[in-house]
């Protein structure tokens, strides 16, 4: 009689859980302390701190469809198109945020529109 094992992915569930909380954790106590070494220095038009932020918040994305939505145990070609694609739209999503704020605070700064807000 051929019996199919029946793996408990208990241990994985609170290995994600843990991994998740502590970067979690970690987002909310730079966000509430605020270091000046990481608020006040400028890279690429951000400070680092929110760069932080972005990294973390996209590796989170990334393990939850990692983990949650199973892309471990496809095929590559699939996992690569999908990583691909919400890299691309990660990054353009930066690019975006990063040249249109500029331009926004451009405009407020140099024009005869101000800041009412």
């Amino acid at each position: 009689m051929a019996h199919d094992a029946h793996e408990s992915n208990t241990k994985r569930i609170w290995f994600v859980f843990g991994l998740l909380s502590v970067v979690t954790i970690v987002e909310v106590g730079l966000g509430m302390a605020k270091p000046a070494a990481l608020y006040m220095t400028n890279f690429l038009g951000m400070n680092l701190l929110n760069w932080i932020f972005i990294i973390l918040t996209l590796f989170k994305a990334y393990y939850i469809v990692w983990a949650f939505m199973h892309m471990e145990g496809e095929v590559k070609a699939l996992r690569r198109a999908v990583v691909w694609t919400v890299i691309f739209l990660a990054l353009y999503l930066v690019f975006i945020l990063l040249v249109e704020a500029n331009y926004v605070f451009g405009v407020y700064k140099d024009s005869t529109i101000k800041w009412n807000f």
